[in-house]
């Protein structure tokens, strides 16, 4: 049996966000980022755009000022699930999905999310003073980034590279860049173990149907290699931080 482009399409498949998220923490950060009437609202490295739409429906598209978003990434089959997720909720006409590079994105917006996407800015420092030329005066930014909760075995901190730190070393980089910590909260072990299972799942659902298919063995051998990593290695030692950030 050949599973035609089901493989491609499954990849993300059973996840809501890739981002270790729970759909409360996910309210309480959008709570936090507090989203006005009229705002517009930016996400750079957005994915399929989750986050961003319900930012957008939150600060409200009935009124005479509607709310309206852009999300940017490079990856088309996201963008293209994003513009499916619009139009399914009717805001399609106040959300655009733009394919492009986050870190030559220059229109600044009232409210920006940027969460996972330190690195395409060229890590952690360089992103936080490339957004503050982004959020314009009285905005706030989402900003998610990873970190140590505990020290890495070698193995781990070479997975994800030595920009890696601390989780006072990130708040500090933050306060050092003139950004108020409004809100600080991280992702906790069954966010992780739901975001890991869900990254997963898609592709295990695969290989089940799709056993005989040649591609097979490689897929198996990749989900495996990914859940061993997991489990033996960054599991409680990696973390995620969400700051909403305001300057």
């Amino acid at each position: 049996m050949q599973s035609a482009d089901h493989l491609a399409t499954s990849r993300y498949a059973r996840m809501r966000w890739n981002t270790p998220l729970s759909q409360e923490h996910a309210a309480l950060l959008l709570q936090r980022l507090d989203v006005r009437p009229g705002a517009r609202v930016l996400d750079l490295g957005c994915g399929w755009g989750e986050l961003l739409l319900r930012a957008v429906a939150a600060g409200g598209v009935s009124g005479p000022v509607a709310t309206r978003g852009v999300g940017v990434d490079t990856d088309g089959a996201a963008l293209t699930r994003g513009r499916r997720l619009a139009a399914d909720r009717s805001l399609n006409r106040h959300v655009a999905f733009v394919m492009g590079e986050v870190a030559a994105w220059q229109e600044p917006a009232d409210r920006v999310l940027c969460i996972g996407s330190a690195h395409a800015f060229g890590g952690t420092d360089a992103a936080l003073d490339a957004l503050a030329t982004l959020v314009r005066p009285g905005g706030r930014l989402l900003f998610g980034d990873a970190y140590w909760d505990r020290p890495p075995p070698p193995e781990v901190e070479q997975i994800f590279g030595p920009e890696v730190g601390t989780l006072p070393r990130l708040i500090e980089a933050a306060r050092e860049r003139g950004w108020r910590v409004l809100h600080l909260s991280t992702a906790d072990q069954r966010e992780w173990d739901d975001f890991e299972s869900t990254w997963l799942a898609g592709r295990q659902e695969w290989l089940l149907t799709y056993p005989e298919d040649p591609r097979a063995a490689d897929v198996r051998t990749e989900l495996d290699d990914r859940l061993r990593q997991y489990v033996g290695g960054y599991r409680g030692v990696l973390g995620l931080a969400y700051l909403v950030l305001g300057r």
